[in-house]
């Protein structure tokens, strides 16, 4: 049989599929199962900054004094303390992953300044964390503030919390970055351990009846593997962080190309909501039946196949590619 183990940030996996942040990685006994279904890692749901701003009784106070002159007020401020539990309770649900399996957990911080995070950081990794995603997910509404000083904050961000822990730390990207690659390069100079490509932001619906912005959320789709898969080529071998790729994975083939990309793992999430846990077994089948059919001994012999370095037309991954893709379709409209 094929050798799937990867390295990860450090860790060692005994495959490269792991189980993204959701619902079904809040519970110990749905990451026992995912477990027993070959998983190799998983990430837990977020702890938001929002929940540690909101453990201070004083700010707390003040957020919720304008709500009581304006009831409709109540509905802007989302119930964060139950989400996870709040804090207390996210890293109670560390201690019982941890407890219940023996792949890697690594937990999820979701924010964007440094307040509160170092010492949760610290407090996630006593509570026996493998390591720590830090999920840089915003909006940045403000027009005064420049893209420079925003990748700056996200940079010294980083530092901190590696400084703050002795555990890996990965870093979850936005695909919006005007320089995916320097801000990347930065990243990794800040002393990331893996680099995660990428976030999905969920944006908003419009109810134009009730005039209200209300929540929406779409699962990935696999053609939303296609940029991911891009960057992963180009970023590989250019940074000493791990690569992760993360929104589209949906079957053997697709955890396949994130490899041949360079990506030491393809994080997994929307497929097994549809499918249930029990697809990743088969996922994993498929790609030793693959793999043997194509004479691959290990998954590490084929890491990077594919990427910018290693094709011999890198201008495929470039602008080079962008006209014969547009007149390739032209064709078949004849």
């Amino acid at each position: 049989m094929p050798d799937l183990s990867v390295p990860y940030m450090g860790l060692a996996l005994k495959n490269p599929l792991v189980a993204s942040s959701s619902p079904l990685t809040e519970s110990p006994d749905s990451i026992r199962r995912m477990e027993d279904m070959g998983i190799a890692a998983v990430v837990l749901p977020s702890l938001f900054e929002e929940q540690l701003t909101i453990e201070s009784a004083a700010l707390d106070e003040d957020l919720w004094r304008g709500a009581e002159e304006f009831a409709e007020a109540t509905t802007y401020l989302p119930d964060l303390s139950r989400y996870n539990t709040g804090p207390d309770g996210y890293l109670e649900l560390v201690r019982r992953a941890k407890h219940a399996v023996a792949i890697p957990v690594i937990a999820s911080l979701n924010g964007v300044t440094p307040s509160g995070w170092v010492r949760y950081a610290k407090h996630i990794e006593q509570a026996g964390a493998d390591a720590i995603e830090l999920n840089l997910y915003t909006l940045e509404t403000d027009p005064l503030r420049s893209g420079e000083e925003i990748e700056g904050s996200y940079c010294d961000l980083v530092g901190q919390v590696k400084t703050s822990v002795r555990i890996p730390v990965a870093v979850k990207l936005s695909p919006n970055f005007s320089s995916i690659a320097n801000m990347a390069k930065r990243l990794d100079r800040s002393g990331a351990d893996a680099l995660v490509l990428f976030n999905r932001f969920y944006q908003p619906e419009f109810d134009i009846e009730a005039l209200e912005v209300v929540p929406a959320l779409h699962l990935s789709q696999p053609h939303e593997l296609l940029p991911r898969l891009h960057w992963t080529a180009i970023l590989h071998g250019h940074v000493k962080a791990s690569l992760a790729v993360t929104g589209g994975v949906h079957s053997a083939v697709d955890v396949l190309k994130c490899m041949m990309a360079g990506a030491n793992v393809a994080m997994m999430t929307s497929a097994l909501l549809e499918n249930g846990v029990r697809f990743a077994h088969r996922v994993l089948g498929d790609m030793d039946r693959w793999m043997e059919e194509h004479e691959y001994s290990s998954v590490k012999q084929m890491i990077g196949s594919m990427s910018h370095r290693s094709v011999p037309n890198p201008q495929a991954l470039e602008r080079g590619n962008y006209m014969k893709v547009l007149s390739s379709y032209a064709l078949r409209l004849r």
